[in-house]
């Protein structure tokens, strides 16, 4: 690779490694292009898609013109693995932060869970966390709920392609998800506790597909940074 290559555009694959936010791994990617190959300050460079800094996987990353192509990889279908744990729920649907409540998981079995997950499939009414980035009133959400204020948020539509469960070892539950932009997967656990007449919160999330880009095919920064040709 060399300059121009990066600054006519590149796709870049990078599997984001847990607690790193999407922020940091794309500055990562920045640093090493503009001090190895030279590039000019204004360089372009932005990610399509956020993660969560407590999911790992597929960050696809776009450089030089190729930032242009980032509004139409953030609109294809998006593939994730993970695990809900039912009994528990916490306020960010996750475990950014504490258990608030706990509730029974004994009439739980393995007959209910399959069933009640084809109460998702399909287009579906969503309610965003309240610890997200949408903005409301000019704040963002999650900055409303750590300063305690209570927010009217509103139903969006999702599209749910496919809901798999991969393994049941309550409280936990292991899952695959195909969906469409702008799909929350905590708000799904929390859903998902919420119709199995429980609790539930999300304690593991993987991003393995967006489109037909797979994290199979991906490098962590680290990797990247090794793996670099030090085209001057």
């Amino acid at each position: 690779m060399t300059a121009e290559d990066f600054q006519n555009g590149q796709i870049i694959l990078i599997d984001k490694p847990l607690t790193w936010s999407s922020f940091q791994a794309v500055n990562k990617l920045k640093y090493l292009l503009k001090k190895h190959y030279n590039l000019p300050k204004k360089f372009k460079i932005g990610h399509a898609g956020t993660l969560d800094p407590l999911a790992s996987g597929l960050l696809i990353i776009c450089t030089g013109k190729f930032t242009k192509k980032i509004t139409e990889i953030q609109a294809q279908e998006k593939e994730y693995t993970g695990t809900i744990t039912i009994g528990a729920t916490t306020p960010s649907y996750d475990l950014e932060t504490e258990v608030d409540a706990t509730f029974p998981t004994q009439h739980v079995t393995e007959e209910l869970i399959h069933q009640t997950v084809n109460q998702f499939l399909g287009e579906i009414d969503q309610k965003p966390p309240v610890f997200s980035a949408i903005k409301k009133d000019g704040k963002r959400l999650y900055e409303h709920a750590r300063a305690g204020e209570e927010v009217e948020i509103k139903a969006r539509k999702t599209t749910i392609y496919e809901f798999e469960i991969t393994r049941i070892a309550l409280p936990e539950i292991d899952f695959r998800i195909k969906c469409s932009k702008g799909t929350y997967i905590r708000s799904i656990a929390y859903d998902f506790g919420t119709a199995l007449q429980s609790g539930g919160h999300l304690t593991a999330l993987r991003r393995t597909k967006i489109g037909n880009y797979n994290v199979s095919n991906s490098v962590s920064p680290l990797d990247f940074e090794k793996n670099m040709t030090y085209e001057i």
